[in-house]
């Protein structure tokens, strides 16, 4: 059976998808929803069972743990086990968006959401859908990307009927995502904090905010900064990550993905030809050095603002793939700090983190 696509883009369609959704949350069951970094795959956060069968279908590393989505302060005290003065000053300054803090967890937080560990990553955000349906259900929601593990996360609700259609009850169609990357992770339970996962809210605005603390700004790579990145006591099938995001090979599409700068068309010519791919099953993802010639089956261009690139990035490379790309060349980002996201997801999505 076909998954149902709920629309909401008039005031009694989004009524009735909220209705149905809360329905579905709390009898125990998955709902793709809409968010403004990525379309979520949600269940009921205090529910173990309900978790478990989103490892499950999207194929999950049991170690990669589950961010937990609130809609209040109340509530995200609720998962949490402590809550210091600076958790407050940032969650008043960037929720409801796209910030994660990482914080020690509640008692009432099931191990398979932590993946054992002693922390839970929380967010507030800000789309009214995902609101809606947190306040219509009472509880929050463990909610990871709606796709299958280590895939590009989904923007929009045809990416994840693509990945999902018949294994979930219910996609509910938001529209597209706002912010088209994933939360910034900040992990509050360290000292000094430390940025686990960069996102479009910057290290920068993060120290504003935090006065005078320290920020490790260093996002921990897991293969070169195992000590930080994972948390020890997790479950034996492996060490459990600090947060999600930070496996050295993620967000890929299924072509093969390269970063590459190159100043002229000659340049871009002979790196290409290192690679031995056929120009037509080649997809060139460009934002200022524009190929015109060639015969790729593919160019696009995306705006040279980091933001703005941010936002198309994801629905790019779904593109891409449902082309055929064999594979997929993204001129490298600027070296600029509003850039570090974009830059963390293209390496872990071509594997070379």
């Amino acid at each position: 059976m076909n998954s149902v696509v709920l629309p909401t883009h008039n005031a009694a369609l989004f009524a009735e998808a909220v209705e149905r959704a809360a329905e579905l949350l709390r009898a125990g069951q998955l709902v793709a929803l809409p968010t403004e970094t990525v379309y979520g795959l949600a269940a009921n956060a205090w529910d173990a069972a309900a978790v478990a069968r989103i490892y499950e279908v999207k194929g999950r590393p049991a170690r990669n743990p589950i961010i937990v989505h609130v809609a209040g302060l109340e509530l995200a005290r609720d998962c949490v086990g402590a809550w210091p003065p600076v958790a407050g000053k940032l969650a008043a300054a960037f929720w409801p968006g796209p910030l994660s803090l990482v914080l020690p967890r509640s008692p009432r937080i099931p191990d398979i959401v932590t993946a054992g560990g002693p922390t839970v990553g929380v967010r507030w955000p800000s789309h009214p859908f995902i609101q809606a349906v947190i306040r219509a259900c009472g509880f929050p929601l463990a909610a990871p990307s709606a796709n299958l593990a280590n895939q590009v996360s989904p923007t929009n609700a045809a990416h994840v009927r693509k990945a999902f259609d018949g294994l979930i009850p219910l996609i509910v169609d938001g529209g597209p995502s706002q912010v088209g990357l994933e939360s910034t992770v900040l992990d509050l339970a360290a000292a000094p904090p430390r940025l686990l996962r960069p996102g479009m809210i910057h290290a920068e605005s993060l120290l504003a905010v935090m006065g005078g603390a320290e920020l490790s700004l260093a996002a921990p790579d897991i293969s070169t900064h195992v000590e930080s990145a994972l948390c020890a006591d997790g479950p034996s099938n492996g060490p459990t990550l600090r947060s999600p995001g930070m496996l050295p090979k993620h967000y890929s599409p299924t072509a093969k993905l390269v970063v590459l700068s190159w100043r002229d068309e000659a340049v871009l010519a002979s790196q290409l030809q290192l690679l031995q791919f056929p120009a037509e099953k080649t997809c060139v993802i460009a934002h200022s050095q524009i190929p015109l010639s060639g015969k790729f089956g593919r160019v696009s261009v995306l705006p040279r603002d980091a933001a703005a690139f941010a936002r198309a990035l994801y629905a790019e490379l779904h593109q891409c793939d449902e082309s055929g790309a064999a594979l997929i060349v993204v001129e490298a980002p600027p070296p600029h700090p509003s850039w570090r996201a974009i830059a963390d997801r293209l390496s872990r999505a071509s594997g070379a983190s």
